[in-house]
């Protein structure tokens, strides 16, 4: 198995929880984190070599991953095993696994690159590349199927993880929020390449909120000690002080559970708002230079996953020059205000958290046995 960042380290343990009891001797060995490593994985690299934010990080560090990966594919080519899984992190993953079910051995991807959302030309590789693909979206399936690439939806771990009808008041009372205020949540992103670039836009939104109604309070959950550093350096630089907001060492989820609404970098965290069932408004910016590729790859007029699996625009989205302080604070407004749409948004939310409730661990381990015919 590999897993190259913290997401595929979390995916691909929950997978050996459900694999374990069915192969008790089984070596499980690759590249994986800590949480994987905690399920008896053995790791050959510490997986933070493998660790690259962005399309342009990866360029100078290519040649120091490339001999990674031509490591362990030698000493699994080697020493084969009864199948390779890759969690996730696809630019090494694919690569590594063409070449190993070239030689015979069964590949596994887990999870399905958003092949629908852009890089639709990656599936030919996928097809030469993976014998079995695991998706956690219902619609991929028939992506996978059309393609002739044998698929199983597993569900999406976050659905299990999250409850179905949230405790807003425990969350309060765990933060030591009023029962009854009005509480926006902040979240920037995790990475520092999300902090650097959305962090001031964020901050300015919330003030101009604070201007509209002095009795919001401003929650930011901070993924760690080096991101808090960083957020406030942001802050302070941009003369932001003045703004109050309680930071949260971790605890993203009882942030978002005592929300009344949440300002959302793209990406898995706006997921996880939508099934606390909150108002949201999902914002990015990136690299200038880094936008004017992506902004020419997306398939589809979505880029929030919401609104991707609700085939619709049920919460704003505001990119790059369009997610302007004065932008944000006037979209989370209209979110906090419009009690009618958070009714609806509530019951949408919640219709989508059952289409993605399934025991993950079983399903994605009860695919794995059927590939090495332990099913």
């Amino acid at each position: 198995m590999v897993a190259g960042e913290p997401s595929g380290d979390l995916l691909a343990a929950r997978l050996l929880s459900g694999l374990k009891p069915h192969l008790p001797g089984a070596r499980l060995h690759g590249i994986g984190g800590e949480h994987m490593i905690a399920q008896g994985f053995e790791s050959h690299f510490p997986m933070d070599q493998l660790t690259v934010r962005g399309l342009l990080a990866v360029i100078p560090r290519y040649r120091e991953i490339k001999g990674i990966q031509n490591q362990l594919r030698d000493r699994l080519l080697a020493d084969p095993p009864a199948a390779f899984i890759g969690a996730d992190y696809p630019g090494f993953n694919l690569g590594l696994e063409e070449q190993l079910k070239a030689a015979g051995i069964p590949t596994v991807h887990y999870i399905g690159p958003q092949i629908w959302a852009w890089r639709g030309g990656r599936i030919k590789k996928i097809i030469r590349a993976v014998s079995h693909m695991l998706v956690v979206f219902p619609f991929e399936q028939e992506i996978y199927r059309q393609a002739g690439v044998p698929v199983s939806y597993v569900g999406h771990p976050l659905a299990e993880v999250i409850p179905l009808a949230p405790d807003e008041a425990g969350a309060r009372v765990k933060l030591g929020l009023p029962q009854d205020a009005n509480v926006v949540t902040i979240m920037p992103g995790s990475r520092m390449s999300e902090l650097k670039y959305n962090t001031v836009a964020f901050v300015q939104a919330a003030r101009l909120l604070q201007q509209r109604d002095r009795s919001l309070r401003f929650v930011a959950p901070m993924a760690g000690e080096r991101q808090r550093r960083y957020f406030l350096e942001l802050v302070a630089q941009a003369g932001l002080q003045d703004v109050e907001i309680l930071l949260l060492d971790g605890q993203s989820h009882t942030a978002i559970a005592a929300a009344d609404a949440v300002l959302v970098a793209s990406g898995t965290a706006s997921l996880e708002v939508a099934l606390f069932k909150k108002p949201m408004v999902i914002a990015y910016k990136m690299m200038a230079l880094e936008w004017q590729i992506l902004r020419h790859c997306n398939y589809q007029p979505w880029v929030g996953l919401p609104n991707i699996l609700a085939r619709e625009f049920v919460v704003p989205e505001l990119l790059q020059d369009a997610a302007s302080a004065q932008a944000l604070a006037d979209a989370m407004w209209q979110q906090l205000s419009d009690v009618p749409h958070r009714l609806q948004l509530a019951q949408r939310f919640t219709e989508m958290h059952h289409s993605l409730l399934r025991n993950s661990a079983v399903e994605s381990a009860a695919a794995v046995l059927r590939v090495i015919g332990r099913g």
